[in-house]
C-alpha cells in the first residue's frame, strides 16, 4: 500500500510539472522530442499509479482510507491529461459517499476525521517525501455539509465534464468513443437521479437530464429517466410528449403507455390522449402480461371520467359545429332538438363501456382491490348502491385500511340515508387517516345532516387544530433542510399563528344565542387568528387550500344557525387567504343576501361568475335568488353565447345559458319560473332531466314549474321521481373520490 501512495504522488507530481514544461513559452518540447502536449495522453503505468492506491483501499474495506486518497486527489491542481481521470474519481467518490458513508460518520474534505476513525489511520510515511503535489487553495472555498450534498457537487461537476466531451457524432468510425461517452455520462446520471431524488430536487433532475439529450439518440435508459423526472416535478405535459418518445423506442413495454396514461388521467384531465395510450396497452395483448388489467383499469377511468364531463364536453363540440354554418347564427330550435339526445346517449353509453371494461379488468386481476374500488364507484354513479356496496365489501376484505373505500363506503351509507353508520365508518376512517381533510370534509356533512350544525363545528375546529399541526411540521421539516440542498420551498413562520373560530354572539345585544355545549367547548379551545392578508403563504398550496375551505365551511354553518357576526368573521379570514376565489365571493354575496342587501349580492355574485362561469352554486343562488338579481346576475354571461346576440331580453339570454351550462339547467329553469317564463323553464329542466337522469333537484325543480302551471297529475310525477332519486343521493357527490392509477 505504501508503493501505491507514493506511485500516486510521483504520478500527480510529474504530470503537473510536465504540464508547466509544455506550457512554457520558452520551451516547446521534451528532451528533444517533438511530442505536443495535444498529443500526450494518460499511459497505463500513469493511470495505473494514479488509482491503485484508492482502488485497493476500498476493495480491502478500507472506506475511510480510499476516501481520503480520493478526496487527495480531486483537491489537487488539475492538468489536461488528468481531466478524464478526475471524472472517473470523481464519480467514484460519490458513489461510496451514497452508498458506504451514512449522515452520521460524515466528515467535511477540510475538517479533522471523527474520533472514532482515528485509529484506523495510519501514519503515512508519504508525508516525508520532499516533493508533494500543488493543491487548489481552500480560502473561499465552499465546504459540503453532508454526504449528499458533497456527492452532488462531485456529480454536478462530472456531469458538466461529461457533456463536455460527448461524442455526438454518428459517423461509424466514431461508434465505439459515442458507447463509451453515452456509458460513461449514463453512470452520471443514474448516480444524479439518486442523490437529486434524496433531497426532492426532481426540477434539477429534469434540466441536468435535458441536457443529456444531444448525445441520447435512441437511448431509451435517459429518455424514461427525463419522462420520471418530470413526473415528479410537475411538469406533466412535457413528461406525456417524452413518454411517446419512449413508446416510440420500446412499443413492447407496456409500462411507458401505461404511465402516460396515468398522468393523462390525474393532473392533466387529456381524457382523450388518455384513452389512446390505454388501449396501447390493451392491444399488446398477452405480451403486456399482468400490466394488460391495469390498461383495462386505465381505459375504464376514461370512460368513465367521460361520462362525468360530457355535458360541457358534448355541448362544447355541438357549439363548435353551429358557429361553423350561417356565419355565427345558431339554429336554436335545431339545437334544443338534437342535444338531449345525444348528450344523454353518449353519456349512458361511456357509462355502460366504464362498466363493462372494469369488469373486464377485475376479471384479470381479481385480487386487485383497486379495480375492484372503481368497479364499485362506477357503479355508484350510475345509483347502483346495492351492487356498489357489495362489489366495495370485497375490496376492503383485500386491503381493509384503504382510504378511498372506506370514504367510498360512508358515501354509500349516506345515500341509503343510514347516517349513523356512514359517521361511524367516517370516524374509523379518520383514526386511520387523521390528516385527510377529504375525510375530515365529509364528517361535517353527516354530523349537519345527522346532529345539526353545533356538532359540525367541532369537526370545524378540531379541522383547525389539524391545520395548524400539519403546518407546524411542515415548518419545522423546513427549517431543517434550510441548510441543505432542497427544492421544498421553506414554509416562513407566520408570527401569531393561530386558529379559532368566533364567539356565536347576537350581533345587536351581545347576548350568547342559545347553543350547544358543544358550541361553547369550540369557543374555549383556540385562540385568535392573527394571520395577516400580506403574509407569505410558502409550501403546499393545497394546504392553504384547505384552509380557506375550513373556515367557509364553518361561514355556512354558522349561516344555518343564523350566527351572520360570526359567519362574516369566518368569510373575512378565508378571504385573507384568496381575496378573488370564486367560493369566497360566493359566500360573501350568500351572507349579503341573508342580510337583505341584494344589490351587494348581485354585484358579489358577478364577481365569482367572473371568476368562475361554470359554477353550479352560484348559479343555484343565482336561480332561487329574487327575479332582479337573477336577471343582472346571469346578464353577465354574454360572452358564453353568440356574440351578435341581443342578451338584454331575459328570454334571448337564458336560451343562451341553456345551451351553455347545461349543468344547471334546474338552476336557469327556476330563474325563469321566476320571471314567469315558465314554458321555456320546463323546456330547460327536461333538457337537464334527459341528460342526467339522476338529478332529483332538477326533477324537483321541474315539478315546481308544472305545478305553477296548474298541471298537478305532472307535477306528482316529478316529485315522486325526485323522492325516489333522493333516497340514493349521497351527502356529497362519489365524484369526491379520486379517479386515477
Amino acid at each position: 500500500m505504501a508503493c501505491f501512495e507514493t506511485a500516486c504522488f510521483i504520478a500527480q507530481v510529474y504530470l503537473q510539472e510536465l504540464e508547466k514544461t509544455l506550457n512554457n513559452t520558452h520551451s516547446r518540447s521534451i528532451k528533444g522530442s517533438n511530442v505536443t502536449y495535444s498529443e500526450f495522453e494518460l499511459s497505463y503505468f500513469l493511470e495505473a499509479a494514479l488509482q491503485s492506491a484508492y482502488v485497493t483501499h476500498l476493495k480491502k474495506g478500507n472506506i475511510v482510507k480510499g476516501m481520503r486518497s480520493l478526496r487527495e486527489i480531486l483537491r489537487t491542481v488539475e492538468t489536461k491529461s488528468t481531466q478524464t481521470f478526475k471524472m472517473t474519481a470523481a464519480k467514484q467518490l460519490a458513489q461510496v459517499l451514497l452508498h458506504s458513508l451514512s449522515e452520521d460518520c460524515y466528515w467535511s474534505p477540510l475538517s479533522d476525521l471523527l474520533p472514532e476513525f482515528m485509529n484506523k489511520e495510519d501514519q503515512s510515511y508519504v508525508s516525508n517525501l520532499c516533493r508533494r503535489p500543488e493543491l487548489y487553495t481552500e480560502e473561499n472555498a465552499y465546504c459540503p455539509q453532508d454526504n449528499v450534498e458533497e456527492a452532488l457537487l462531485l456529480l454536478l461537476i462530472s456531469e458538466s465534464m461529461a457533456n463536455r466531451d460527448a461524442v455526438i457524432s454518428r459517423a461509424p468510425d466514431q461508434q465505439d468513443d459515442r458507447a463509451i461517452s453515452l456509458r460513461d455520462a449514463s453512470a452520471v446520471y443514474d448516480l444524479l437521479s439518486i442523490t437529486l431524488g434524496r433531497r426532492g430536487q426532481y426540477v434539477m433532475l429534469s434540466e441536468c437530464l435535458e441536457r443529456a439529450m444531444k448525445f441520447a439518440f435512441d437511448e431509451f435508459h435517459l429518455w424514461y429517466q427525463l419522462a420520471l423526472s418530470m413526473v415528479a416535478c410537475g411538469k406533466s405535459a412535457y413528461a406525456v410528449s417524452v413518454l411517446k418518445e419512449c413508446a416510440k423506442l420500446r412499443p413492447t413495454d407496456p409500462t411507458v403507455p401505461l404511465l402516460a396514461a396515468k398522468v393523462c388521467i390525474g393532473s392533466l384531465h387529456w381524457l382523450e390522449e388518455g384513452e389512446y395510450f390505454a388501449k396501447m396497452v390493451i392491444d399488446l395483448g398477452e405480451d403486456a402480461g399482468e400490466s394488460l388489467a391495469k390498461g383495462y383499469l386505465a381505459l375504464g377511468l376514461t370512460y368513465s371520467l367521460q361520462a362525468t364531463d360530457g355535458e360541457l364536453s358534448c355541448l362544447s363540440s355541438l357549439v363548435k359545429n353551429l358557429l361553423k354554418t350561417g356565419e355565427g347564427e345558431m339554429n336554436l330550435t335545431k339545437a334544443k332538438e338534437e342535444r338531449p339526445a345525444t348528450l344523454k346517449g353518449t353519456q349512458d353509453e361511456l357509462n355502460k363501456k366504464a362498466l363493462q371494461t372494469l369488469e373486464r379488468a377485475r376479471d384479470l386481476a381479481p385480487e386487485d382491490h383497486q379495480i375492484i374500488l372503481y368497479l364499485s364507484l362506477q357503479l355508484a354513479l350510475v345509483r347502483q348502491i346495492s351492487d356498489a356496496i357489495e362489489h366495495l365489501q370485497e375490496a376492503l376484505q383485500l386491503c381493509k385500511d384503504d382510504l378511498n373505500s372506506l370514504h367510498l363506503l360512508a358515501l354509500l351509507f349516506s345515500a341509503q340515508k343510514h347516517y349513523q353508520h356512514a359517521l361511524d365508518v367516517i370516524n374509523m376512517a379518520v383514526v386511520e387517516y387523521p390528516e385527510s381533510f377529504s375525510l375530515l370534509f365529509t364528517k361535517v356533512k353527516l354530523e349537519w345532516i345527522h346532529k345539526g350544525p353545533e356538532e359540525a363545528l367541532v369537526t370545524c375546529r378540531h379541522m383547525l387544530q389539524m391545520w395548524q399541526m400539519v403546518y407546524n411540521v411542515l415548518q419545522h421539516s423546513g427549517s431543517e433542510k434550510g441548510s441543505s440542498v432542497t427544492e421544498t420551498p421553506v414554509i416562513k413562520k407566520h408570527n401569531g399563528l393561530h386558529l379559532t373560530l368566533p364567539d356565536a354572539h347576537d350581533a345587536d345585544s351581545g347576548s350568547q344565542r342559545a347553543s350547544s355545549l358543544a358550541a361553547s367547548r369550540l369557543e374555549q379551545a383556540m385562540s385568535e387568528i392573527t394571520m395577516q392578508s400580506s403574509a407569505m403563504k410558502q409550501g403546499p398550496m393545497q394546504l392553504w387550500t384547505a384552509l380557506e375551505q375550513i373556515w367557509l365551511q364553518a361561514a355556512e354553518l354558522f349561516m344555518e344557525q343564523q350566527h351572520l357576526k360570526e359567519a362574516s368573521f369566518c368569510i373575512q379570514e378565508a378571504a385573507s387567504l384568496f381575496p378573488t376565489s370564486h367560493a369566497v365571493l360566493y359566500m360573501r354575496g350568500k351572507l349579503a343576501e341573508m342580510k337583505g342587501n341584494l344589490e351587494e349580492a348581485r354585484q358579489l355574485y358577478d364577481e365569482a361568475l367572473t371568476v368562475n362561469p361554470a359554477g353550479v352554486e352560484i348559479m343555484h343562488s343565482l336561480g332561487v335568488s329574487p327575479p332582479s338579481i337573477a336577471v343582472k346576475c346571469v346578464t353577465q354571461e354574454t360572452v358564453l353565447y353568440n356574440p351578435k346576440q341581443n342578451y338584454s331580453d331575459p328570454l334571448s339570454l337564458l336560451e343562451g345559458r341553456t345551451f351553455g351550462m347545461l349543468t344547471c339547467c334546474h338552476r336557469t329553469g327556476l330563474v325563469l319560473s321566476r320571471l314567469e317564463r315558465r314554458d321555456l323553464a320546463q323546456k330547460v329542466l327536461r333538457d337537464a332531466i334527459r341528460i342526467q337522469t339522476t338529478s332529483h333537484r332538477a326533477w324537483n325543480s321541474l315539478g315546481e314549474v308544472l305545478q305553477a302551471q296548474g298541471k298537478n297529475e305532472a307535477a306528482i310525477e316529478c316529485f315522486l321521481t325526485a323522492l325516489d332519486l333522493e333516497s340514493s343521493s349521497p351527502v356529497i357527490p362519489f365524484t369526491v373520490i379520486p379517479r386515477e392509477l
